[in-house]
């Protein structure tokens, strides 16, 4: 029987790798993808420094951080090493429905996608 996080990994591959121009590498130790083989845009991370979670960094556009960390702060939170720049941590053992990792994820790409991409955001604006 495969272990929660190597099929939570198998689930985040399968989306990560599904965008154009993406690839997976170790950095930190760490599965993370990139956009054009340079641009990081999630990391996956498991128990992390021994904090218990098995969880995505993921980059994310300008005020999204704080609006989905408010929204659901169970599911959500400020990653250590990349919060400062506004990548928000999404938690894949507190049961978020895929559809929306899927939608914080897709944000992720696109945020660090080259500048010549269409940046328009799927995720709800902020009230």
């Amino acid at each position: 029987m495969a272990s929660r996080a190597s099929t939570a990994l198998a689930r985040v591959r399968k989306l990560c790798l599904s965008f154009p121009g993406t690839s997976e590498r170790l950095s930190h130790g760490a599965p993370t993808f990139f956009v054009q083989e340079k641009r990081s845009f999630a990391n996956f991370v498991d128990n992390h420094h021994g904090d218990g979670r098995l969880a995505l960094w993921c980059a994310a556009p300008p005020d999204a951080q704080a609006m989905l960390v408010e929204s659901d702060p169970s599911v959500f939170f400020v990653p250590p090493y990349v919060g400062h720049l506004g990548w928000v941590g999404v938690r894949l053992d507190r049961d978020a429905p895929w559809e929306l990792i899927a939608r914080v994820v897709e944000e992720a790409y696109r945020t660090r996608m080259p500048k010549a991409r269409s940046r328009t955001s799927s995720l709800p604006r902020r009230r």
